[in-house]
């Protein structure tokens, strides 16, 4: 039996069995690592905080990908040791390429879930989504970075050499992407002055640029108009224009002016003062804000008082509802006075004293 396996060792082909153990062993290691993983997300997601979730989702993947990676590199190996083929030499280097792939995959997907938990917290409360998608961006970019300069040193590529000619030609790509970097350093401007963010509502009275913002990125920003239309407007776009933001006001105006006949000049005084307090007794009405109704103005055709005031309200819709209820309670109160709302007449007189002698002497005439 020792002799037998013995004979066995010395074979060529024991090289195969050694090489299916590895992968049966990898394959194995592999099934055990993910159960125990799916045992620990469950154990997670009874906890209260939600980082730890995020911690197992992030290396879940990238761990059972790894085990693999080692599995056959190791295979690989032990399968060199015996063919002597050339291909396999590279075992070793595309463990080192796999091993820093799957961590910087690991490092971007921790971001992409610690971005979810700011933007969905437990407590209720979450972060401001633009912040929170300009860190996780720069944190991405900078981990890209970081992995290619890592990568590089590890194929023999000296990174000192490569951040040498970074140097020399970043002047020269600045000029060619002078445009680019502009819209870069816009967005940079964006995320420190925090003009708006994504949700809000923002107009330029410069350009024709009105809508929701959907996407503060890197060069672009995207605009959806209130037609339901794209609109993609470059950062640096921004440094040289003005931008409202409707989003962030505290109330919305009323600012309307009525006209009565001038036959109802004398009731005017009562009308405006019950406008004035159906206006303080609303309860959509922000009466801590400026509440002025008062006579103006003697029209052509009417007597004309103004109504400016504030809504609690700052939604636009509920906005319009707010304004109709009180128009149509000024209407009731200007009726209840037994006055009417004015509209454009004119008034002809006729001076019939004069018209009727003239008038009869053209019949005379013609007879």
């Amino acid at each position: 039996m020792e002799a037998w396996i013995s004979g066995l060792s010395r074979s060529e082909s024991l090289w195969l069995v050694q090489v299916f153990a590895v992968v049966l062993a990898t394959l194995v290691l592999a099934t055990f690592v993910r159960s125990i993983l799916n045992t620990l997300l469950k154990h997670a997601h009874k906890t209260h905080t939600r980082w730890d979730d995020t911690l197992v989702e992030a290396a879940i993947a990238p761990l059972r990908w790894l085990i693999w990676l080692v599995g056959l590199s190791w295979a690989a190996e032990l399968a060199h040791d015996v063919t002597e083929d050339s291909l396999l030499e590279y075992a070793d280097q595309v463990l080192r390429i796999g091993i820093i792939v799957l961590l910087t995959w690991f490092l971007v997907r921790l971001v992409k879930y610690g971005e979810q938990n700011f933007l969905a917290p437990d407590d209720g409360k979450p972060a401001d989504p633009t912040t929170v998608m300009a860190v996780g961006k720069l944190l991405r970019i900078s981990i890209v970075i970081t992995a290619a300069l890592v990568l590089l040193q590890s194929l023999g590529y000296s990174v000192s050499g490569v951040l040498a000619f970074g140097g020399i030609g970043g002047i020269a790509v600045g000029f060619a992407a002078k445009d680019l970097l502009a819209n870069f350093f816009g967005s940079l401007m964006i995320y420190l002055d925090r003009p708006f963010k994504v949700g809000d509502w923002v107009r330029s009275p410069d350009q024709n640029i009105e809508g929701t913002v959907e996407e503060i990125g890197l060069r672009l920003t995207r605009i959806r108009t209130f037609d339901k239309r794209p609109l993609y407007v470059p950062n640096q776009t921004f440094t040289h224009i003005s931008v409202e933001n409707p989003s962030r006001m505290l109330n919305r105006r009323i600012y309307e002016t009525i006209g009565v006949r001038y036959e109802d000049a004398g009731k005017l005084p009562a009308i405006v003062d019950d406008v004035r307090e159906m206006l303080q007794s609303h309860e959509e009405i922000d009466t801590d804000q400026t509440l002025i109704v008062n006579f103006n103005e003697f029209a052509d055709s009417s007597l004309n008082f103004f109504v400016y005031t504030f809504t609690k309200t700052i939604n636009w819709v509920h906005f319009h509802k707010v304004k109709q209820d009180v128009l149509l309670r000024i209407i009731q109160i200007v009726e209840q006075h037994g006055a009417e709302c004015a509209f454009p007449t004119r008034t002809l007189h006729l001076a019939a004293a004069q018209q009727l002698p003239q008038v009869g002497a053209a019949q005379s005439e013609s007879s």
